[in-house]
């Protein structure tokens, strides 16, 4: 699930994909929140996530992108970044992702596997390693 090494942690694309492109940035270490990080740990590991959210912009060319640190069921530190798209219904616009129905956060149709979401995952990965390049 991996998909890129960045400063910060690694990029790895998300289990399900009913949103095409989410991603998470898992630190290399267990944190259990962003203020343990120093300053400039948390410069990188949020400069990282803002990378993520770009190359999601240039590989699925959505809405916009939401960023979600919340920590309250998997009590570590990681980032979700969430594509938004004009295709969802108008009544889920106003909502975060995480609103969304258990069908789709479990449904398989949209777990992720090598068979739908190999060449997603490979520009996601190409696009943010190219992004790293002009960030660092």
């Amino acid at each position: 699930m991996v998909i890129a090494k960045m400063r910060s942690g690694f990029a790895a694309i998300g289990d399900t994909q009913f949103l095409p492109g989410y991603c998470v940035l898992l630190p290399f270490r267990e944190f259990s929140s962003l203020e343990e990080l120093n300053y400039m740990q948390r410069s990188e590991y949020l400069l990282d996530m803002s990378l993520i959210g770009e190359a999601i912009v240039k590989v699925c060319n959505p809405r916009r992108v939401n960023y979600s640190i919340y920590g309250n069921t998997d009590a570590y530190l990681h980032a979700h970044v969430f594509p938004r798209y004009n295709w969802e219904p108008v009544e889920r616009i106003p909502y975060p992702v995480w609103q969304s129905s258990s069908d789709r956060w479990r449904s398989t149709e949209y777990q992720y596997s090598d068979v739908k979401h190999r060449e997603l995952k490979e520009k996601l990965s190409n696009k943010i390693y190219e992004l790293m390049e002009k960030a660092y």
